[in-house]
């Protein structure tokens, strides 16, 4: 039997009782507050939802934020859950359950290697853009770096590994449809900048890289401009915000906070992996390197946060889950993204901050 079984049982229970359970009065730039049936809103609700209004309204853009407590003052507060959101660099936590979902069954080792291609690399944090074609990595370690470095080229290798179907598969059977299709990162880049002209599918990986290396975002649709050989004013977008706008609009690599929050909760009580893996995953998301001026700054010292940070143009994520171990009996997940904030990624990590401190008020982090 697996040794988190009961957990399971215990999840599905509560999903259903927050499913049928009480729903507070909504009204307009209020979020949506649930407990179990037949019980009164959780007393950490109220304040929480309050607090998160404030940063919403502080926050040049827009704030979402999912909160779900399990256990003892089980419920959920939802401030715009329910639209796809993009998820930037916290596609890497599903990537990572589908690799060791498939460890678990004995289809993939931990010490497999794999080799680092010239057409892995991807820009981005980590450091395997700097390593030379032919270096071998094991799965173990490309979990490490994407996880807890963020590394891009170690997840494009991962899920080159999966196969993207394959892996948008395994999201469907986890949480349904709240996702939108998941790419490779390098794949982001060729969409987004691919909608400005036809001669980008001809570029290779290395001239995106070199896109990212010419500094400001003007001077970005510069170097693709003299990478295709036209004219600036050919590539049909006045900002690379413009460029990254249209992309968000496709729903790629973008998810509803709810379903994310879904994931994280089947995560945390066993019902997608060993618990040997699961304490991997968690491991990892408690030692990134990326998270220091988001969530995790606004929590008590010592707070036991498992998270994963996701940034690019114009758009924010700060997903995890304050105290995991305690799973169905009393792990929180939380699950926020900002969006319109301008050139200023400041403006977001405040909002963040804040949320970290708000949700200790609440009581939700000691």
């Amino acid at each position: 039997m697996h040794p988190l079984l009961p957990h399971r049982l215990l999840s599905m229970l509560l999903a259903a009782a927050v499913l049928a359970g009480c729903r507070s009065e909504e009204a307009p730039g209020r979020g949506v507050v649930e407990a179990p049936a037949g019980a009164p809103a959780p007393p950490w609700a109220e304040p929480l939802e309050a607090a998160t209004a404030r940063i919403d309204d502080d926050m040049p853009g827009d704030f979402g934020v999912y909160v779900r407590r399990l256990g003892d003052g089980a419920g959920t507060l939802d401030r715009v859950g329910d639209r796809r959101w993009y998820l930037s660099s916290t596609i890497k936590v599903p990537v990572a359950i589908a690799v060791l979902e498939r460890v678990d069954a004995g289809e993939l080792a931990l010490d497999q290697e794999l080799v680092l291609a010239g057409t892995d690399y991807v820009d981005g944090a980590g450091d395997l853009l700097l390593q030379e074609p032919g270096t071998r990595y094991s799965v173990a370690t490309l979990l490490q770096k994407s996880l807890q470095d963020s590394d891009s080229t170690a997840t494009d290798m991962l899920i080159r590994l999966l196969g993207e179907d394959a892996l948008n598969d395994r999201i469907a059977a986890w949480v349904g449809d709240g996702f939108g299709p998941v790419t490779t990162i390098l794949q982001v880049r060729y969409d987004a900048y691919g909608a400005l002209h036809p001669g980008v599918a001809e570029l290779s990986n290395m001239d995106l890289v070199r896109l990212r290396e010419a500094g400001s975002r003007d001077a970005r649709l510069v170097k693709l401009a003299e990478a295709l050989g036209v004219a600036r004013d050919e590539l049909g977008a006045d900002s690379l915000e413009e460029v990254f706008d249209r992309y968000y609009e496709t729903g790629k690599n973008a998810a509803t906070l709810e379903a994310y929050a879904t994931m994280l909760e089947k995560l945390v009580t066993g019902e997608l992996l060993s618990t040997q893996s699961t304490r991997r995953l968690l491991g990892h998301m408690r030692a990134i390197t990326t998270g220091e001026r988001r969530i995790q700054a606004g929590l008590p010292a010592g707070a036991d946060f498992a998270q994963k940070t996701g940034t690019q143009i114009d758009r924010a994520c700060n997903v995890g889950v304050l105290d995991p171990d305690r799973g169905a009996e009393g792990a929180t997940v939380v699950v926020a993204c900002a969006e319109g904030f301008g050139e200023e990624i400041g403006h977001a990590e405040r909002a963040f901050q804040a949320l970290g401190r708000a949700l200790a008020e609440a009581g939700l982090a000691t």
